[in-house]
């Protein structure tokens, strides 16, 4: 199932605030999430409610951890912090509750475009949009006197002349770690190329063809102007690089924007010079190569429902309108919240939003495709086999697990 454009376009425009009220609960709240400014936002919202204890582990391992913790009975963790594509592991395991009745019950701030609908029920609360778009440096593409590149090929063009003047020897960077991060830079250039993960109607796997191959032989190129190690880079890694002032190019999350120039140790080059414009096509095609994403809330199952209505009044209080009041907060996302108003840092998401980005695929089997992707593409990526050997083997490593699950006979 999929989010609606539709939706989460409409869902980012202009909306007007409302005040906010206490939080008490009564129940242990436990959150498990990502790192980045906006969850940490989200997870420190969270704790400012009073009568029980809130306790929260944000860190980049979360996609390995959530459904473990969450299986028991009880459950160590009362909520996970997902996005499209993690909520499908959530669904798949069956460690997640409906939110219906505490929607009816505690969620009057909510926006109904917030909801997050699977066969007709709520089963997370978004509160964020993202997409991966271009970064850049303004004063070195003034330097080497191009514009900000459109698509990937421009992208090459403009490394090339940054190493060709000395200006950088790897001006490119990209959130190439191999696992989840390689997997998802496939994604992002599969659907500019015009690719489809699955045949039409079913789960069988169709990435081993003429725009996989183009996909990673375009990833190949643009890894000729990464560090060496851009294998290893995931998108803190990545970051780092371009507040030191080593890259000068790069497709990042949009929620990681505005802290792009504010974390310790941004050189007055990379602040003065920041700039950020919408995702790049490639190959002659006009859909964006990255895809659109919302992250949200949601509640385990495996928990008294004591537990889970504390956790559901804290995680609306964590994403309450009068949080939008604060400037610093409001900079930090394109949130999905009653009060958002857009600031620079949006510039980015709102243009894949307006591209008609492809929303990531909430499939019940996408995840096991974007594993079997995230193990195999690093051979090819380091010269070891053919870039159809490559698929051809993510092909295989994902039809004996979709088979294992079900999906296919």
């Amino acid at each position: 199932m999929f989010l609606k454009k539709v939706a989460l376009i409409s869902a980012i425009a202009v909306m007007t605030g409302s005040a906010a009220t206490a939080c008490e609960i009564s129940a242990r709240v436990s959150i498990v999430g990502n790192e980045f400014p906006a969850i940490q936002t989200v997870g420190a919202g969270a704790q400012e409610c009073s009568g029980a204890e809130v306790s929260t582990n944000l860190t980049k391992d979360h996609q390995s951890i959530n459904v473990p913790g969450m299986q028991g009975n009880p459950a160590e963790y009362t909520s996970a912090i997902v996005a499209n594509s993690s909520i499908v592991a959530l669904m798949n395991e069956d460690v997640i509750r409906p939110l219906d009745d505490l929607v009816a019950k505690h969620g009057k701030d909510l926006q109904s475009s917030q909801l997050i609908k699977i066969d007709g029920k709520v089963m997370a609360v978004a509160f964020m949009a993202n997409a991966q778009h271009l970064m850049y440096r303004s004063d070195v593409l003034d330097q080497i006197g191009v514009e900000p590149p459109s698509t990937y090929e421009d992208m090459l063009a403009a490394a090339q002349m940054i190493r060709d003047q000395g200006i950088m020897d790897n001006p490119i960077g990209g959130a190439y770690a191999s696992g989840w991060n390689l997997a998802q830079e496939f994604n992002n250039m599969f659907l500019g190329y015009g690719g489809s993960h699955f045949k039409a109607g079913t789960a069988e796997p169709s990435v081993n063809n003429a725009a996989g191959v183009q996909t990673l032989e375009m990833m190949k190129s643009l890894s000729a102007y990464m560090n060496p190690d851009f294998l290893t880079h995931d998108s803190n890694a990545t970051n780092a690089e371009y507040r030191a002032g080593n890259i000068a190019l790069l497709n990042m999350w949009g929620s990681r924007a505005a802290s792009q120039t504010t974390a310790d140790g941004v050189t007055d080059a990379v602040k003065n010079g920041h700039a950020i414009a919408g995702p790049m096509t490639v190959g002659g095609g006009s859909a964006p190569a990255s895809t659109l994403w919302w992250d949200g809330w949601t509640v385990a199952k495996n928990i008294s429902d004591e537990e889970a209505e504390a956790t559901f009044i804290a995680l609306v209080n964590a994403i309450r309108p009068s949080k939008m009041e604060d400037e610093a907060i409001r900079t930090q996302a394109v949130w999905l919240i009653d009060g958002y108003q857009p600031t620079d840092a949006a510039i980015g998401v709102f243009e894949a939003a307006k591209m008609g980005t492809t929303p990531y695929p909430m499939l019940p089997y996408m995840g096991l495709l974007h594993s079997a992707l995230g193990n195999e593409l690093s051979d090819f990526m380091q010269g070891k086999e053919s870039a159809e050997q490559a698929l051809a083997d993510v092909e295989a490593a994902y039809v004996a697990a979709a088979k294992e699950k079900g999906f296919l006979n």
